[in-house]
């Protein structure tokens, strides 16, 4: 009997080499996994969000399966590239949402936890603020960039983290404190 994430390395590969039925039964396979990562993301956001955590996953993963040769080859990683997606798509809701509202106060926030992101109404605001220094930070330090959207976007402990990024837990902490202090700055400077 193979196990769970042998079964996903399987589908992963089928899937790059084209097989769409085999990125349809990965989707059946993760669901609950993807839904869960999903309604961490959402958790901090506001009441009256219209994205739900369904709608989420599916657009994380007409995202992923777009492009199925780049997929990742294992769990882990998969997760990983998932919970980017997700980010992408909440910054990018909060900008279109941002938008058409434009204008509202800039309040500091410390990152000094992974959960929850703002609930308020300048929950949005804070998503983009975020998200853009996530990827200024990305272009600086790629795995930092990744910890930040594991803990904080996804709301991964270390664990969870160190195992998508295949690093120690004492690592994810280094880095973690590292990302914090960036991101910041950055939210400070505006």
């Amino acid at each position: 009997m193979s196990s769970p994430a042998a079964d996903v390395t399987t589908l992963l590969g089928a899937a790059r080499a084209g097989d769409d039925d085999a990125l349809r039964r990965l989707v059946t396979v993760l669901y609950d996994d993807l839904h869960r990562v999903a309604g961490s993301l959402l958790r901090g956001e506001r009441a009256d969000h219209t994205l739900g955590a369904t709608a989420l996953v599916h657009e994380a993963f007409l995202r992923l399966a777009h492009a199925p040769s780049a997929l990742p080859d294992d769990r882990a990683r998969f997760f990983g590239a998932a919970a980017t997606a997700m980010r992408r798509i909440l910054v990018d809701y909060a900008r279109r949402r941002n938008a058409e509202r434009r204008g509202g106060g800039q309040h500091p926030v410390r990152l000094d936890t992974a959960l929850p992101l703002v609930a308020d109404d300048d929950g949005a605001a804070f998503v983009v603020r975020v998200g853009e220094a996530v990827e200024r930070l990305e272009r600086i330090d790629p795995r930092l960039a990744r910890v930040v959207e594991l803990r904080f976007f996804v709301g991964f402990t270390e664990p969870e983290t160190a195992e998508v990024l295949g690093v120690t837990d004492r690592t994810v902490r280094r880095d973690w404190t590292k990302a914090r202090a960036f991101l910041e700055r950055a939210l400070a400077d505006g």
